[in-house]
C-alpha cells in the first residue's frame, strides 16, 4: 500500500494572504528609532502597539510585592513546583558540563571552562494570554547557568499587569522585570537605552515581530533560536488511542492559527477515528480557543498513514519536527530510530502539554526543521566554552616553536612562523637568520 493522506494541508492559496504588513520593515524602523533615541523610541511604540505608556516600565520591588500578592495562593504554589521541576533539570544539565584540564604532551596544558554568559535579556510574550512557563524556562535556567543578570521584558495584557508572569519571574530569579512588550522590548534590551541596560544575549518566544526582532539583531547579540509557529507531530501504531491523539493534537493547535499538527500512523482506523474526534472536539462550545485551534487544523493538520515502522521513523525524521510524541507499542525505539526532533515525549502517560507548562524540561524548541541541526535553549546556550593553553616546559615550547614555524610557512604566513621562530632560538638555541638581522 502506497503512503495515504487521510487528510493533507490546505492548498497554499486557502490559507494564507498577501501579507498586510511588512514585518521586516517595521521590525527595522523600531529598532533603528530605539538605536537613535533610547527611551524615547521605547515609549512612542509602546503606546502605539500596546496602547502602555507609564511613567516608568521597570517594576519596582514594591510593583512586584503587589503582583504577586495579587496571585491565588494556589498560583504560587504551582510556579514554585514548577520552577523546582525546571530547576532540578537545568541543575542536572549543568552538572553534565565538565570543565576539564589535559597535559598532552609534558609541560603543554590545555583546558576548557564553560564560563557563563553575563547579562541576559529574557522576553516572555503575553499578548493574548499569561505565559508564565516563559519565565521558568529562560529565566531559571540562565540564572542556574550563572548568568550574573537577567533582565525579563513582557507586555501588559489589554492594558492590565499580568500578575501571575510577574511572580513567576520573580521567582526564577529576574533581576530586572520591566512591564514592556513587542519588537520594542527585545530593540532595547539589544542595544540598551537611558533605562534598560545592553545584554549580551536574547531568549524567549515570541510573535512575528519579536521573532524578527531577534533575527535582525542577530550578530549584535547572541539568541537562543530563530523561531517559528509552534509544532507537533505524533508517530503511532495500532496500540494508540484515537481520542487521545485527537486530544492532544488540538492542544497544540491552540496556539495560533500556524501551527502543524501532524499524525502519522501505521493504523488506518487510528487515523480515520482520530480526524472524527478532532472534528467533533473542535465543534464542542465549552473549548474557548476552538476557532483558533481549527483554523490551523483546517490549514495545517495532516494525517499520513505508511506501511512500515521503518517508513514512520524516516518520514518523522523527515518532519523534525519541535514536538515529537510517540504512542507506539516500544515507543523507547525513537531514542534509537530517530535523530530529528526538538523533544521526544515517550508513551501516551506524557504529552506536549507536559513539555510546555510543567515536567521541567525546557520548552523553548526549534521549528521549521531547524532540529535537523540544533537541539532547544537549554543550560549551555548561557554558557561559553572557553578554551585556555599555557606551556611551562621551556623544551617544549621550543619544539612547538620549530613545529609552528613550518606548518605556518606551508600556509605562507611568515609572521606566525616567527613567533614560532622565537621561541625555538630562545629554547632550543635554533640560529634564525631574521633574528639575526634585527
Amino acid at each position: 500500500m502506497a503512503r495515504q493522506y487521510l487528510k493533507s494541508r490546505a492548498a497554499p492559496s486557502d490559507h494564507t494572504q498577501s501579507p498586510s504588513v511588512d514585518v521586516s520593515a517595521v521590525v527595522e524602523e523600531v529598532i533603528s528609532a530605539v538605536r537613535a533615541d533610547g527611551d524615547a523610541a521605547v515609549r512612542k511604540y509602546s503606546a502605539k502597539f500596546d496602547k502602555w505608556a507609564p511613567d516608568s516600565f521597570k517594576l519596582s520591588e514594591a510593583d512586584i510585592e503587589a503582583a504577586i500578592a495579587m496571585c491565588p495562593e494556589q498560583t504560587i504554589a504551582d510556579i514554585n513546583e514548577v520552577q523546582r521541576n525546571v530547576r532540578a533539570f537545568a541543575e542536572a544539565q549543568k552538572g553534565s558540563l565538565k570543565d576539564f584540564e589535559i597535559e598532552i604532551q609534558p609541560g603543554v596544558h590545555l583546558g576548557q571552562k564553560n564560563v557563563p554568559i553575563n547579562t541576559v535579556g529574557a522576553y516572555i510574550p503575553g499578548g493574548r494570554y499569561p505565559l508564565l512557563a516563559s519565565a521558568h524556562m529562560t529565566i531559571l535556567t540562565a540564572k542556574v547557568a550563572g548568568v550574573k543578570h537577567v533582565i525579563g521584558c513582557t507586555p501588559p495584557i489589554n492594558g492590565e499587569i499580568p500578575h501571575s508572569t510577574i511572580a513567576a519571574m520573580h521567582l526564577a530569579g529576574a533581576d530586572e522585570i520591566f512591564l514592556l512588550g513587542g519588537v520594542q522590548a527585545v530593540a532595547a534590551m539589544a542595544v540598551g537605552t537611558e533605562t534598560i541596560r545592553k545584554v549580551d544575549f536574547l531568549a524567549g518566544p515570541g510573535n512575528r515581530f519579536v521573532a524578527e526582532g531577534k533575527r535582525q539583531l542577530f550578530g549584535e547579540v547572541g539568541i537562543d533560536l530563530f523561531a517559528g509557529p509552534t509544532e507537533i507531530l505524533i508517530l503511532s501504531d495500532e496500540t494508540a488511542d484515537p481520542f487521545t491523539v485527537a486530544t492532544d493534537l488540538i492542544s497544540q493547535a491552540e496556539h495560533g492559527p500556524d501551527t502543524p499538527a501532524v499524525l502519522i500512523t501505521t493504523c488506518p482506523k487510528v487515523g480515520r477515528e482520530t480526524i472524527e474526534i478532532v472534528n467533533k472536539l473542535l465543534s464542542a462550545s465549552d473549548l474557548s480557543t476552538a476557532d483558533v485551534a481549527k483554523v490551523s487544523w483546517d490549514a495545517f493538520g495532516e494525517v499520513i498513514v505508511v506501511d512500515t515502522m521503518e517508513e514512520l521513523w524516516e518520514l518523522g525524521d523527515h518532519y523534525a519536527s519541535e514536538h515529537v510524541q510517540v504512542f507506539t507499542k516500544n515507543p523507547r525505539d525513537a531514542l534509537e530510530k530517530m535523530s530529528n526532533y526538538g523533544a521526544l515525549f515517550l508513551g501516551e502517560n506524557t504529552c506536549v502539554s507536559y513539555g510546555d507548562k510543567v515536567i521541567g524540561t525546557n520548552h523553548v524548541l526549534p521549528t521549521r526543521t531547524t532540529a535537523r541541526y540544533t537541539g532547544g535553549l537549554w543550560v549551555g546556550k548561557y554558557l561559553k566554552t572557553c578554551t585556555y593553553q599555557e606551556v611551562t616546559s621551556s623544551e617544549a615550547s621550543g619544539k612547538l616553536g620549530r613545529l609552528c614555524g613550518r606548518a605556518a610557512r606551508a600556509e605562507r604566513f611568515e609572521a606566525h612562523a616567527r613567533s614560532g621562530d622565537l621561541r625555538a632560538n630562545r629554547h632550543m638555541g635554533d640560529e634564525i637568520e631574521w633574528i639575526k638581522k634585527v
